[in-house]
């Protein structure tokens, strides 16, 4: 287990997270089923280890076929492309007239789906394939950015707008960014 990968990957991703459009989707699905908070974020949990295990490995494997020049640009470049992302806002529009879903497995599978789908080539997706590629060990990628994902947004599912309303996600966004391009610098300046 590379224990840099996991903290490095939890930390970036979490704060990568809030204010992300998943974690709007983790607000909309807490709102919607107010008393049914464990199966969304075993939902979450359930789509982000699977998309998540998924992006480490594609990573790593692609970073097996590059030679040690060529990965440092790319994951260089791309993690200071990921830190301007981050500087752009995410929004999640909500249809009021959709079909609720009743009962705790119909709310598991909605959520599943659902953040499975609106995680596809989001910024902490892909922040996970860069990591994948930067780290040896894709079970630590893995975790860490699961675990960040699930600091993010479990406490969204409990708390509601209360969590939202009291960080300051501008600056958590900034901080987040500042350590992607810095990231970004140290793998093109020192790897």
């Amino acid at each position: 287990m590379d224990f840099s990968g996991l903290l490095i990957s939890t930390g970036v991703v979490a704060l990568a997270e809030i204010g992300d459009k998943t974690q709007l989707l983790s607000l909309m699905l807490a709102a919607r089923y107010p008393k049914h908070a464990w199966p969304i974020v075993w939902g979450i949990l359930l789509a982000t280890l699977v998309n998540h295990a998924c992006a480490a490995y594609v990573g790593h494997w692609v970073a097996g076929f590059l030679g040690p020049d060529t990965l440092r640009w790319i994951l260089g470049i791309g993690f200071l492309a990921i830190g301007l992302w981050l500087l752009v806002p995410d929004k999640l529009d909500e249809d009021e007239s959709a079909k609720q879903a009743k009962g705790a497995w119909q709310i598991f599978a909605l959520t599943t789906t659902l953040f499975f789908i609106a995680e596809m080539g989001d910024k902490t997706q892909i922040a996970t394939i860069a990591l994948g590629a930067k780290y040896e060990s894709v079970l630590s990628v893995t975790l860490g950015t699961t675990l960040g994902m699930m600091l993010a947004n479990a406490p969204a599912v409990w708390l509601g707008k209360q969590f939202t309303k009291r960080l300051p996600i501008r600056l958590v966004h900034l901080v987040a960014a500042l350590i992607f391009i810095l990231l970004g610098l140290i793998t093109l300046v020192w790897s």
